[in-house]
């Protein structure tokens, strides 16, 4: 009663059962915070502004749909929703067990059989998908999650928020959808897509978990393109020579330019790479290392991107709730970034032999941490061409040695 004279939906009183916590990441709609139900339970809680959404609510619903309609050990599994009168508010499983390249840093050893048995629990989840005519759209390593620490964990997928059902296995979709590196070339060129993209973008990721880089090097979307309609699929000697065969041939079926000779789920799952048999022992917990450290680069970028993200929705939002917290008190983003406010503000304090007011509201302290972190990443981006010139260098005058013997 107290919530339809407030003009707040029925459903807002769920809200009451939760404790929110960090926030876990940012999208263009709204974000994700961690929370804590009454019992104790852990749970992950998107937050999307209706304002976002105005005119699109039948998005928010479709996912809803979706999601409470999906069961399987491989996908992040729904736990309840409400609404208040301008968020929606969508309750799923928290997955702590980290993002799956993260995880692999973790073990002391990684090899093929092992990436096999990875990419087939994915496989397993987007052919359950598949098979209920639902396209993911977004297959990319960072919404590949492990429900918990544990060894044997099970490792799930997550992040349904462009995820699309068909209303028969033909439609074809049009809306630009997926990441930059793992969008497949008909959804680039708008050429109409459906459930053969998923297969595209589990190409790259297998590619990249067996050699610590991506098959497609392209930085800007025009060379990108071109990249992946050549199809040329490149397994350079270094990286690949202890890769067996049934693992190159598995990534060919599914990085195949043209989506109706691309393999399905259903194919991909009798392919032989997957019961393991054939694949090597080699350890390529050294690659994906490497993998790691470029990642964190883009990691910072992702974090200045993350703090801009939450002050445009703080911007937008209505009412005096604040379930959106301000850039700075944002969990493991926020510590970032105040550790490098800190270091900012003592940077202003030696240049101008003074501190700065200790009246600094948190808006304008969130933008100087925003600089330093993108400071960072920039010297960060410094070095790397520095090193990568110097290596260039130093094997050049390597060739032109052999060539004078």
């Amino acid at each position: 009663m107290l919530n339809k004279l407030s003009g707040q939906p029925e459903s807002y009183e769920k809200k009451s059962l939760y404790k929110f916590g960090r926030t876990l990441g940012a999208g263009t709609y709204g974000i994700v915070r961690e929370a804590e139900t009454n019992d104790g339970k852990k749970v992950a809680v998107k937050i999307i502004l209706k304002k976002n959404v105005r005119g699109n609510e039948g998005m928010v619903y479709d996912e809803l749909e979706m999601l409470q309609k999906l069961t399987h050990p491989h996908i992040v599994s729904f736990v309840d929703w409400f609404e208040s009168k301008d968020k929606f508010y969508i309750v799923t499983q928290l997955a702590v067990g980290g993002e799956l390249f993260d995880r692999i840093c973790d073990y002391g050893k990684f090899t093929e059989k092992d990436a096999s048995q990875t990419i087939r629990q994915v496989l397993d989840a987007v052919n359950y998908l598949h098979k209920r005519n639902i396209v993911h759209r977004d297959l990319k390593p960072e919404n590949l999650l492990y429900l918990t620490r544990a060894a044997d964990s099970e490792l799930v997928l997550a992040d349904f928020g462009i995820a699309k059902m068909l209303d028969n296995p033909a439609e074809v979709l049009t809306s630009m959808a997926g990441s930059f590196g793992y969008a497949a070339p008909e959804v680039m060129l708008k050429q109409g897509h459906g459930k053969a993209v998923d297969m595209w973008s589990l190409g790259v990721i297998t590619y990249t978990l067996l050699c610590g880089y991506s098959p497609f090097r392209s930085e800007n979307l025009t060379d990108l393109i071109e990249e992946c309609r050549a199809g040329r699929i490149i397994f350079h000697e270094r990286y690949w020579k202890d890769v067996s065969q049934d693992a190159k041939d598995f990534i060919l079926t599914l990085l195949q330019p043209d989506p109706s000779k691309r393999v399905t789920s259903e194919e991909a799952l009798e392919h032989m790479w997957l019961t393991g048999e054939s694949a090597s022992d080699r350890d390529l917990l050294p690659e994906i290392r490497t993998y790691i450290a470029r990642a964190r680069l883009r990691r910072g970028i992702e974090i200045v991107k993350l703090a801009n993200r939450i002050e445009a929705l703080k911007m937008h939002e209505e009412d005096e709730e604040d379930d959106i917290p301000s850039a700075v008190d944002m969990g493991a983003a926020g510590a970032a970034a105040s550790a490098a406010s800190a270091s900012a503000a003592s940077a202003t304090s030696d240049e101008n032999g003074d501190s700065p007011a200790p009246t600094t509201k948190k808006r304008s302290l969130s933008k100087i941490a925003r600089g330093a972190i993108f400071r960072e990443v920039v010297l960060a981006k410094v070095r790397e061409v520095k090193e990568n010139e110097e290596r260039e260098k130093v094997e050049r005058e390597a060739r032109e040695k052999s060539s004078h013997h």
